[in-house]
This record gives structure tokens, C-alpha cells and sequence, in this order.
């Protein structure tokens, strides 16, 4: 039976949550491998609302174990308040649960005030972060000063990290106007909170492997969406981590012969959060009617998502460079409607038609969409769990993706319950 490695395909909210939900009924480990609590999912499992944002979505099933690798970057005290609040709906939460890579990185206070005042200098072009520190933490990490989830256990080692951290960002903060971190305080609030922590700390790589040795299914959990990824996303409009499938072994401790198949979350359309280059972006009445039928709001921050028509060259894209085997198609139900449907099959940039996004920022931003028109259908697709259920023109709309993107559907998604999902290829069957 194969791993299953999970993406996000566009620009993040593609609708992972409830896809690694259902995967993970037939996983044994379910682990996150990259991102912080920026990532927001939501799962609907049998009228609850669970939203989730450092946990792994498999802590609300019972008997599987959830872990966060060492690729995530970890607030210790959001999620010590996230397993309260999740605790508090029923969920059992424990050591035997939910385990966290000891080398896990920390983002500490100082992380999330230099993450918002950089991005409230007016003279800088805004990013469009969350302002939750995920950025100035991953690189603490590359700068070899970040405190990791195993230094909490000893002091000498965490004063040291602490200080060496400080002669950093204190040198900073005072570029910025702010002031200095107070280190005792700081120092305080970590010895508070790791007796919290250090009880689900464990040496992640060695648990992994001794349950794939065991023939045990692992679910890789991604966050965020692969033109989010900080290498081949819209830089810099971009995170901070890797998003691609290809972290999924890195950021958990494993080798790459692990992943296995490699399932992209993609929305039946686009949609994008904060700031950079949207070449489908609609800024017109359909753009409107796809923001409130899909309710498209981020998990994290409430803030409205752009919206726009699918773009099958930057799918296409994204399946080339996570290597993915198959795509999970959401929100389908949220075409329900409409008489057209538009999909971008190329751009034109100064007179010349691209099959791909370039890298160039400007060259990004000077992209025209090139559309191909498809007849939209008044029949509902939500709540459909057969290929039966949905209407011939919704049929031949999802056909056409495959054959632009070159990359077959595995899964349709039709409404936000679990249930409400038609399985064409089971990731765990290879």
C-alpha cells in the first residue's frame, strides 16, 4: 500500500482539509511537514466545525496517530490553545495522539512583531503575510539561532539559544523602532510553556520509520498551495517554506522513496488571498457570485479571497513540479449556474502567447489570460457521490481539466461534507 503525499496545487484554500479528513479514515499517520498556524483547514464532520491550523486534520479521528514535523515552524502557545479548543468539542487529544519532531522550531513573540512591522513600513511593497512571525522563524532557522522544540527541556541550552538569538533581533528591532526584547521575560514564558509541549516531543524520523517498516499508511499533509512555495511560487508574493511535494520527506525526517502517490488539491476555480499576480482574477459579477457561493473567506485571517476562473496552465504547472499523480477536484458545486465557464489555456504576454507562468515578477504581472469557453450547467452538483449524480456538462468540464492540466482526477469533492465525495482512484491503492 502506498504513502500518500497531499498539495495543495494553487495558491492555498484549496480545500485540503476535508480531502485529508477523508484520506486519513484509511491512514494509520497522518503528518504535517511544512507551513505554521498561517495554514487554516476546516472540517465539517457530521454538522461540527472543526478548524484546525498547527494540528494535523487527523487529530479528530479516533485511533490515528497525527504528527508535526520538523519542517513546520511551531508557536507553542497557539498550539497549546488550539488543543484546548479542540479538546473542548471532544476530541481526545495526547502524547499517544499527536507527537512533535523535537527539532521542531519555535516562533516566539519577537517572530510575529518583526513579521508586522515589516509589513506596515509604507515604503515597502506589501507581501501580504498573516503577520504570525512564520517568515522571521524560518529564517532564525537557515541562520542557525532559532530554539528548537528539544531546548525547551534543558536551561543552560535554552538561555544560550535565547541569547544568541537576541544579539539578532534586538540589532533589528532597533532599525525598526522597536524596543529591545526583554530577555527574562521571554525566558519566563518558555519555561511556562514547555511542560505543556515537551510531552508529545519525539524523535519524529524514528517513529516514521519504524511505521512504514510496519507496513503502516502515512498521510504527508501539506499547507498552503504549491504558487505559495518559496522556490517555485509568485515570488515574493509567496510564503516561507517549501510547499511542494517534494518537502513532504524533508520536513519529516524520511528519504524521498517514501511520498509514494502524490495527491494536488484544486479548485474548480481560483482563488488567492493577500497581495501578487492573479492573471484570472475577476473583478466583475462572476467573480462576485464565486466568492459568496463559495464562501470564500481564509480560515486564518477572515480576509476575502480573490477570485477568478480556473487557470489549467498554472495546474499544469504546479502537477510537473510536485510531481503529482492525481488531482482532488473541489468545489465543483460552486459552478452550479452558471451559463458560461471559462478556463485560461495560455497567456498573452506583450503579443506573445506563453503556455506557462514566467518567473519575472513583471513579465507575471504583465499576463493576459487566454480563455477557451465551455457551457455551464443548471442541474446541482452538491452532494453528489457518483458520476451518475452530476449533470453531462459538468462531466465533460471536468474531462477537459484533466486534458489541460495532463494529469488525471482521483477524487471530486462536491459540497464540505466528508461524505460528499466521489472517489475515481484510490491514492492508497498503489
Amino acid at each position: 500500500m502506498a504513502n500518500v503525499v497531499v498539495v495543495g496545487a494553487q495558491w492555498g484554500d484549496e480545500g485540503k482539509g476535508k480531502i485529508v479528513d477523508w484520506l486519513s479514515e484509511r491512514a494509520d499517520v497522518i503528518a504535517r511537514f511544512q507551513g505554521g498556524h498561517n495554514a487554516g483547514h476546516t472540517l465539517v464532520i457530521d454538522g461540527e466545525v472543526y478548524k484546525l491550523h498547527a494540528l494535523p486534520s487527523g487529530v479528530v479521528r479516533r485511533g490515528k496517530l497525527s504528527v508535526i514535523g520538523n519542517g513546520v515552524v511551531l508557536d507553542p502557545w497557539h498550539l497549546v490553545s488550539e488543543i484546548e479548543g479542540i479538546r473542548a468539542q471532544g476530541v481526545e487529544i495526547t502524547p499517544e495522539t499527536l507527537m512533535i519532531a523535537e527539532n521542531t522550531p519555535l516562533i516566539l513573540p519577537f517572530h510575529g512583531e518583526l513579521d508586522r512591522a515589516r509589513e506596515n513600513q509604507a515604503s515597502v511593497a506589501k507581501i501580504g503575510t498573516t503577520g504570525r512571525g512564520i517568515g522571521p522563524a524560518y529564517e532564525d532557522k537557515v541562520g542557525r539561532r532559532v530554539i528548537r522544540v528539544a531546548d525547551l527541556a534543558d536551561n543552560k541550552t535554552l538561555e544560550t539559544r535565547v541569547d544568541r538569538a537576541l544579539v539578532h533581533h534586538n540589532a533589528l528591532r532597533s532599525g525598526l523602532g522597536l524596543e529591545p526584547i526583554d530577555r527574562d521575560a521571554l525566558l519566563a514564558k518558555l519555561r511556562e510553556v514547555a511542560p505543556e509541549i515537551l510531552p508529545f516531543a519525539a524523535p519524529v524520523w524514528k517513529v516514521l520509520g519504524e511505521k512504514r517498516a510496519q507496513g503502516k499508511r502515512i498521510l504527508f499533509e501539506g499547507a498552503q498551495g504549491a504558487l505559495l512555495d518559496i522556490d517555485f511560487g509568485t515570488y515574493p508574493y509567496v510564503t516561507s517554506s517549501n510547499v511542494i511535494a517534494g518537502q513532504a520527506p524533508t520536513g519529516t525526517g524520511m528519504g524521498p522513496h517514501a511520498a509514494g502517490f502524490v495527491l494536488g488539491i484544486v479548485k474548480a476555480y481560483t482563488t488567492r488571498v493577500g497581495e501578487g499576480p492573479f492573471p484570472t482574477e475577476l473583478h466583475d459579477a462572476d467573480g462576485q457570485m464565486l466568492g459568496e457561493r463559495g464562501h470564500e473567506f481564509g480560515t486564518t485571517t477572515g480576509r476575502k479571497r480573490r477570485c477568478g476562473w480556473f487557470d489549467a496552465c498554472l495546474v499544469r504547472q504546479t502537477c510537473a513540479i510536485s510531481g503529482i499523480s492525481g488531482i482532488a477536484l473541489t468545489k465543483l458545486d460552486v459552478l452550479d449556474g452558471f451559463d458560461t465557464l471559462k478556463i485560461c489555456v495560455g497567456y498573452d504576454l506583450d503579443g506573445e502567447r506563453l503556455d506557462y507562468l514566467p518567473t519575472a515578477s513583471d513579465k507575471q504581472a504583465r499576463c493576459t489570460p487566454i480563455y477557451e469557453e465551455m457551457p455551464g450547467w443548471s442541474q446541482t452538483t452538491a452532494g453528489a457521490r457518483s458520476w451518475a449524480d452530476l449533470p453531462a456538462n459538468a462531466i465533460k468540464y471536468v474531462r477537459r481539466v484533466e486534458e489541460l492540466i495532463g494529469c488525471p482526477v482521483a477524487m471530486l469533492s462536491t459540497s464540505p461534507e466528508r461524505e460528499d465525495t466521489i472517489l475515481v482512484k484510490d491514492p492508497f491503492a498503489d
